[in-house]
């Protein structure tokens, strides 16, 4: 537990990640920036976690985006410049091997989005609102929406959204690809937990190197993409 996330493990793999400042909305701040660098690594480290699933405290907001508090201040975007740069989040999430998965409720915007976008699987339940609303703001998506978004929505649709700001509900992000499933609020965190066990069910090794193809796979061109999957479906014969 830190002063911005509540952490628990729990048996067979598992571990649950909190955003904790529902004063703010779960809003992410440097602090809460800087604890969740030191979890990700923390996890990384751990043979005994597996699944990640992340969540938000309170009723309202998985998470509400940047805390705008440390918006307009030279030293506060210095300092965010330089964290992105030497501390790289979002793209630290994106190399795990561990499987991560974001059980989102309500507000959903800007960082708020973009750290669910940086997990394998996104569940939401029928009260969200997703977007990112940055260029209202003056700024641009910088956890890394405008290259996430894109990968995970038709690019009109991403385009849309990230230069009119305008959020989207539950059905519209289901009928985009955005998340893999809406169910009711009260059952938000039983069926991430239920996915969460389908995979910890399966061999460890065969979920690493699948996921390890799928990531560095998409990025390839397909024979490229071919030849690393039948590396690594010979490092999973080799168990």
């Amino acid at each position: 537990m830190t002063e911005t996330l509540l952490y628990e493990k729990t048996s067979e793999g598992l571990a649950w990640i909190t955003l904790n400042r529902p004063d703010v909305l779960n809003a992410i701040n440097m602090q809460m920036r800087d604890e969740l660098w030191d979890l990700m690594h923390a996890v990384r480290d751990d043979p005994d976690v597996r699944v990640v699933i992340f969540k938000g405290v309170g009723n309202r907001a998985f998470s509400a985006g940047a805390d705008i508090s440390e918006f307009g201040t030279a030293p506060s975007y210095v300092e965010a410049r330089g964290a992105r740069r030497d501390r790289d989040l979002w793209g630290f999430m994106l190399s795990l091997d561990k499987v991560l998965l974001a059980a989102i409720h309500g507000f959903a915007l800007g960082a708020g989005i973009e750290l669910p976008m940086c997990c394998d699987f996104r569940i939401a339940s029928e009260d969200v609102r997703l977007g990112l609303p940055e260029v209202g703001l003056g700024y641009i998506p910088s956890a890394g929406g405008t290259q996430t978004l894109p990968r995970h929505v038709p690019p009109g649709i991403a385009m849309t959204m990230i230069l009119t700001g305008d959020p989207i509900d539950a059905e519209t992000a289901y009928r985009y690809g955005l998340v893999q499933r809406v169910v009711p609020r009260d059952r938000l965190y039983s069926e991430a937990e239920a996915l969460a066990r389908k995979v910890l069910a399966q061999p460890a090794q065969a979920v690493r190197l699948a996921k390890r193809a799928v990531v560095e796979g998409i990025e390839l061109p397909l024979a490229q993409g071919l030849a690393l999957e039948s590396r690594l479906a010979t490092q999973a014969a080799m168990r």
